[in-house]
């Protein structure tokens, strides 16, 4: 009898010994025990003794499968090559007794896996990677069912310093996806927990992977993934500004998918959650980042308008610093959703009104970004709206030196800007339109804060006379550096496009006497030596004077209007122009005129008081600090002490 007949003996004789008393002597669980050995030796032996009983007894030996499984994934990891090698055989017949057996309980495994899934030694990786891949090779074994128990330990491998493990766990996802593309029962909810927090992982290769899995899921999922809009959101705005184009890529597919699906808020659509997601990007570092999530207004306030409206005041205060944004594409689109938003009268109200505060606590975004801020919202609004609101609510402003600033900067972006030539147009028919006359009045209530804005909106009016009126009317307290730097602008802004029908009006002094008057009442402010004195002189050169120029000869000018009206049609213009009462507004102008003077006078008086106050309080701490030096000094000779002082 040869060798290899003596070893089927054998074999054959452990396997009857083992089916006559496996129940009863219990011969594996002592194999098992001996895998623990400190020898080597022993547990390469326990390997081979356990791999010949499963040769023999195939099927009987799935009882003890999670025992063996547990034995073999510390033993995978084993620090003696050969007990490796040995392992490695076993392991191979154990895969082969199990896909062909009837027996295996993948709900009894599942929980050993999931234990083992977070061990971080690369040989025990593989082989629960190898077991995963043959098990989900099975057809009778549904590994996609239990696949969220052990989906986040294989995203885990993703970023394993091997790359043999990287390829092999994303060999098996790629396949576990297949699977769900085309199974019609996948449980997304639980999986799609596990993909929002690896898209956050700091390993490119994982969140490409994650990300490309939450494209798939919010293609597919449908209805089942209504709850978790949010979380997944969240995962993908920041993948949105990534350093790798191809998860740029994949994120923003994914965002302009999830952004397509319209889903009811009674069916767990939760509005709220989405809306704190998108107010928490807004102060993302990432410009195309913060950019989506205000996308992502956009498309609630369209579809759910009522419920947006009801976390307006969660939103509103992030929305309005996000006017702050360093990006002027942020800041345009903040002021579209701003804009829908107050489609409503109340909301248009605050809005302004928070604008108003903001630029009052913050001058440089008033500054930097006042005008741009304030031309947008004329564009999406209506800028007669935004402009009458705007002066309604400074008309009666208690910061009198924000009120002026303010104002002047309104009227600068008046002047210049090309949004607003219909309002430009409507305030030059101030004299012969009731509509221009009403925008008129509503604008002069607030730019009387600002002598230079009431003659420049006086002279956009064609009210010549009265902007003479003005002139004439300030002291020499309101013609300070402030003063003279916007009358400075304003000299500058009549050789611009927006006044060419004021210079052409000069050609016919005659018809208005009035524009003259102002204009050299304004020259006669004008230090001579500077610019803008050089520039209007020049301009006031050109005047024909050879006609016989028609002035009045009463001392009050409002006693009679010009024989020749400003705009060459008398009867429309005394009409219209005796329709506004300019000695009303006069007073009204002077009235806060004065109010600026004690407020400027106030300031002086405070200022000289905390000057005081704080030299007082100098000399009293030198004097205190000096005390006893000067109490040395001035302390009289002792009666006992000798000598001469």
């Amino acid at each position: 009898m040869d060798i290899v007949d003596l070893e089927e003996r054998s074999m054959r004789e452990i396997a009857g010994l083992y089916r006559k008393f496996s129940f009863d002597v219990q011969i594996v669980p002592p194999v098992l025990n001996s895998f623990l050995d400190q020898d080597s030796r022993v547990r390469y032996y326990a390997c081979e003794a356990l791999y010949n009983i499963a040769k023999v007894v195939r099927g009987d030996f799935i009882i003890y499968f999670n025992k063996i499984f547990d034995a073999l994934c510390k033993l995978s990891a084993d620090s003696d090559a050969n007990v490796q090698s040995a392992a490695h055989l076993l392991d191979r017949l154990v895969k082969d007794i199990v896909t062909e057996s009837d027996q295996f309980s993948i709900e009894e495994f599942i929980p050993l896996l999931r234990e083992r899934m977070n061990v971080l030694n690369p040989y025990v990786r593989q082989f629960l990677v190898g077991w995963i891949t043959v098990l989900d090779s099975v057809p009778d074994i549904d590994m996609l069912g239990f696949l969220p128990d052990f989906l986040d330990g294989l995203f885990n491998m993703l970023s394993d310093s091997s790359h043999e493990i990287r390829q092999q766990a994303d060999a098996a996802l790629s396949e576990f996806l297949q699977e769900i593309k085309n199974s019609p029962n996948v449980d997304y909810g639980r999986m799609a927990e596990i993909l929002v927090r690896r898209a956050g992982s700091t390993d490119e290769f994982t969140r490409l992977t994650s990300i490309t899995w939450i494209n798939e899921f919010v293609k597919l999922g449908g209805e089942q993934l209504v709850p978790y809009y949010a979380d997944i959101l969240g995962a993908i705005l920041p993948c949105i500004s990534d350093e790798e184009e191809k998860i740029r890529v994949v994120a923003r597919e994914t965002n302009e998918e999830l952004r397509a699906i319209k889903a009811d808020p009674t069916e767990g659509f939760d509005i709220g959650a989405i809306l704190s997601i998108a107010k928490r990007e807004l102060n993302s570092e990432h410009e195309a980042t913060r950019t989506e999530a205000l996308h992502w207004f956009f498309t609630l306030l369209d579809q759910y308008r009522a419920e947006f409206l009801a976390y307006l005041n969660d939103i509103f205060d992030p929305l309005l610093n996000a006017l702050s944004d360093p990006s002027d594409v942020v800041v345009l689109l903040v002021l579209e959703v701003h804009a829908r938003i107050a489609e409503e009268s109340h909301h248009f109200h605050h809005l302004v009104s928070y604008l108003i505060c903001t630029f009052h606590n913050n001058h440089f975004l008033l500054e930097k970004r006042g005008a741009l801020i304030v031309r947008r919202l004329c564009v999406l609004l209506g800028a007669e709206k935004v402009y009458r609101e705007f002066s309604t609510i400074l008309e009666s402003e208690v910061d009198l030196d924000f009120a002026s600033v303010m104002v002047q900067a309104l009227n600068l972006i008046l002047l210049t800007s090309t949004e607003l030539g219909e309002l430009r147009s409507l305030l030059k028919k101030s004299l012969v339109d009731s509509c221009g006359k009403d925008l008129f009045q509503s604008l002069y209530a607030s730019w009387r804060h600002s002598p230079m804005a009431t003659i420049s909106l006086c002279l956009l009016a064609q009210a010549y006379s009265h902007a003479s009126c003005v002139i004439q009317s300030l002291g020499e307290e309101d013609i300070n550096v402030k003063f003279l730097v916007q009358l400075d602008k304003l000299i500058r802004l009549l050789e611009t496009p927006v006044f060419a029908y004021l210079r052409l009006q000069l050609l016919e002094p005659g018809k208005h006497t009035w524009l003259l008057k102002t204009l050299y009442g304004l020259l006669m402010l004008l230090p001579q030596q500077s610019a803008a004195f050089k520039i209007l002189r020049t301009r006031l050169k050109t005047v024909p004077f050879s006609e016989n120029i028609k002035r009045t000869s009463s001392a009050n000018p409002y006693s009679q209007i010009l024989q020749v009206t400003e705009d060459g049609n008398r009867n429309q213009d005394t009409q219209n122009y005796s329709a506004i009462n300019f000695p009303s507004l006069l007073q009204q102008f002077e009235h806060m005129q004065l109010q600026h003077r004690n407020h400027l006078k106030d300031q002086l008086q405070s200022r000289k008081s905390a000057s005081a106050l704080t030299l007082s309080q100098e000399i009293q701490r030198y004097e205190a600090a000096h005390s006893s030096s000067l109490s040395e000094i001035n302390r009289p000779p002792s009666r006992t002490s000798k000598g001469i002082l």
